[in-house]
């Protein structure tokens, strides 16, 4: 027993011997008789037996060759080691004496969840709904524990899926995204950078250079030199993570890059993301939402829902498939997500407020909108019924009756009596932000729709509606100019014509006629301070509309005469706080300034103005079981179309042309323009009970107006009373 168990280990070196050894060897120790020198024997049999394999083993001559070999080779790799070990000890040193330093500057967490140069802007609409938002917006504050856990999730599958293992960087991902970048053709670290979340908050951070404006060309300059992708940056950018995991929670880190990160659309923050796409708070998305969100990580224009909502959906099936594999939902989540995919709230699939917000933030007080560096709320006048009303009305018309192809451009403004802006369009590009507003910036001739504050100053100097004018060949010499003669639109005369049949029909001669008796100076006066700012002609043209002016200053004049009398300042802005105070530092109740026409002139002006719509030149801006007041007008050569009414509740007007001037073919004011108007208000009116009109019929006698130096008046007036008041001095002398 003893003897086999020694003999068991030899047994794999035996293999090494020749066979036939084994053979002759074995006899021999069969034949000897057991006892103690036989195992003596035996034991240096086997002793020597072990160096003669070792000999032969080692192939005679061939043994001081291979052992050089190996001493050399050992000698190679202790070298090596010991280089490594020196270098690499020295190297985490100075990683660690690096770490060291940022670690010192790294200021409390706090500081560092909001890093905007500038300050944002929140329009509401008049019932307090968010429509539209300028500036780089941060909703608030929000933390690794208050964020939805599907949003927490979602970020973490799609940007880092280790985020929670890992010390700030990640040589594994660094390498993955190194190989799939040479796949891809690029340059190692062009394309997948292999970045840990930690390491993109780094770099959210700019690596802790804060913006200074006088040392950068612009902010976007400074955010372009933060994301450069150098070899020198990408170490320095680790070395910064690394400090950071040494300073901060894995949650605290996570809570700097989800309120950091941007998300397109001017959203700064995942909460400010979440208002703006889906009007709630990044605490109560579900997993669709959460998918949508993380997936603007990796290009946030590009996938922003408010470019492009099924792109930005397509990505989110991708995100949703990561959190699916990674054990964030379950199937029966993930195919409810995917069947049931995000959609916009009213407000971004508005596109930010278009036209109308333009034109508060350019008309607001502008270290509150356009250059804030504090978070504002603005409350706004805007209807957005009223503002889809518009909208439709306008497509409907030009995809019904304007012919394919055609650039002619339009504007719509709706407003109450008192200049509250309810509705702005500003082209025939509706949802559009920064593009030219034709309702604010275009100063185009008015035509015949300025003949109304002609006869608002006659009436104000006391003359009937039922006073009569002579319409025949009547010719003007303007000094510079030679003669002038006018024209009605018809080319015809029609005699002795009441100035109400004079408006009704638009003719031109009974309106210079009747400027002159009022007094060229006297309309202007009118005009000017019914709202309409732009220079006025001088000579007699004035009453045919040869000045120029916007939408959006005619459509606040009309709104004078619904009014009774008195000037407007068209407004948009109601209520402007800052965010999170209570106390608002703006405030703006109405628009109406003071009386220009007395309110009986007014509302016989208004009376006209009716039957300017029932049996005039506007008869196509008749709405059904409605009053209606308004005016007609085309420029020279139908440059210009324009109509503006006003039932008992709102104001409209609209205006159509080419950008360029180029002449409308075959349109006037009493046409299309007239056909957008009531558009636009069959929809504004819908489900309202009808109002009448605040007009006053005249009372006869008739008389006759003729050119004379005689002016007349009655009590009232206001401002221009006052004119009128000197003008007599200056004729009479005294009283």
């Amino acid at each position: 027993m003893t003897e086999s168990k020694r003999r068991k280990p030899p047994l794999v070196a035996d293999k090494r011997y020749p066979s036939g050894a084994r053979k002759k060897a074995s006899p021999k120790r069969s034949a000897k008789p057991a006892g103690k020198k036989s195992v003596a024997r035996k034991t240096s049999t086997r002793k020597t037996g072990r160096k003669t394999v070792r000999k032969r083993s080692g192939g005679g001559g061939g043994r001081g060759k291979g052992g050089i070999f190996r001493r050399l080779l050992r000698w190679i790799t202790r070298l090596v080691w010991g280089l490594t070990w020196r270098v690499g000890a020295i190297a985490g040193l100075l990683i660690a004496l690096a770490v060291g330093v940022v670690y010192t500057s790294l200021p409390d967490v706090d500081a560092l969840l909001d890093g905007r140069a500038r300050g944002s802007v929140t329009l509401l609409d008049r019932d307090g709904k968010v429509f539209a938002w300028r500036g780089d917006q941060f909703g608030g504050v929000i933390t690794a524990d208050t964020v939805s856990p599907h949003l927490r999730n979602a970020v973490v599958a799609t940007e880092d899926k280790r985020f929670y293992r890992h010390f700030g960087v990640s040589p594994r991902g660094v390498a993955s995204a190194v190989r799939i970048n040479l796949s891809e053709g690029r340059g190692p670290l062009s394309g997948h950078g292999g970045s840990t979340i930690t390491q993109q908050t780094a770099k959210l951070l700019c690596l802790g250079v804060p913006y200074v404006p006088g040392e950068w060309e612009s902010e976007a300059a400074y955010e372009a030199d933060c994301r450069q992708g150098s070899l020198w940056r990408k170490a320095k950018e680790a070395i910064y993570a690394i400090a950071m995991e040494v300073k901060y929670s894995k949650d605290e880190v996570l809570t700097v890059y989800l309120n950091r990160a941007f998300l397109g659309a001017g959203a700064r923050g995942f909460e400010a993301a979440s208002q703006r796409y889906f009007g709630k708070s990044a605490a109560e998305v579900n997993p669709a939402e959460a998918a949508m969100l993380a997936g603007l990580l990796v290009a946030p224009t590009r996938y922003a829902p408010t470019n492009n909502l099924q792109r930005s959906q397509d990505r989110a099936r991708l995100v949703v498939g990561l959190m699916e594999d990674q054990g964030y939902l379950t199937s029966a989540q993930a195919a409810t997500a995917r069947n049931n995919p995000a959609q916009l709230s009213e407000a971004a699939a508005a596109r930010a407020g278009g036209y109308f917000a333009d034109w508060v933030m350019a008309s607001g007080p502008e270290f509150f909108t356009r250059n804030t560096t504090e978070d504002v709320v603005i409350r706004t006048t805007l209807d957005q019924r009223l503002q889809r009303s518009a909208e439709e009305a306008l497509k409907y018309i030009f995809q019904e009756k304007v012919r394919e192809g055609s650039k002619a451009q339009a504007a719509i403004v709706v407003m109450s009596a008192d200049g509250a802006v309810r509705a702005m369009v500003g082209g025939r590009k509706t949802r559009v932000s920064g593009a030219f507003n034709r309702a604010t910036q275009a100063l185009r001739q008015t035509g015949s729709s300025f003949k109304p504050f002609v006869y608002a100053t006659a009436l104000e100097l006391g003359y009937s509606p039922l006073d009569t004018v002579m319409d025949e060949p009547y010719c003007v010499d303007i000094p510079g100019s030679g003669q002038w003669c006018p024209k009605n639109y018809t080319n015809k005369f029609y005699g002795r014509v009441t100035l109400a049949d004079a408006l009704k029909n638009s003719l031109n001669i009974p309106a210079v006629k009747v400027a002159e008796i009022s007094g060229l100076d006297n309309v202007r006066t009118v005009a000017s301070e019914f709202g309409i700012e732009s220079d006025l002609a001088q000579g007699p043209a004035l009453a045919l509309g040869a000045s120029e002016s916007t939408l959006i200053e005619m459509t606040g004049a009309y709104a004078g005469i619904l009014n009774g009398g008195s000037s407007v300042e068209p407004y948009g802005l109601t209520e402007l706080k800052l965010l999170g105070d209570d106390t608002p530092v703006m405030v703006t109740t109405t628009g109406i300034g003071e009386r220009v026409i007395r309110e009986d002139a007014a509302r016989q002006l208004t009376w006209m103005m009716e039957r300017v719509v029932s049996e005039g030149t506007g008869q196509r801006a008749k709405l059904p079981g409605w009053q209606v007041a308004g005016k007609t007008g085309t420029t020279q050569a139908a440059r210009d179309a324009w109509f503006i009414g006003f039932t008992a509740d709102y104001v409209a007007g609209v205006w159509m042309g080419y950008d360029d001037n180029t002449p409308l073919s075959g349109v006037t004011g009493g046409g299309l323009p007239a056909e957008i108007w009531k558009e636009t208000m069959l929809r504004v009116t819908d489900g309202m009970t009808p109002s009448p009109l605040p007009m006053l019929a005249p009372e006869p006698p008739v008389r006759t107006a003729q050119p004379n130096n005689t002016r007349r008046r009655r009590q009232g007036g206001g401002g221009f009373a006052q004119a009128v008041d000197n003008l007599l001095k200056d004729i009479f002398g005294g009283n």
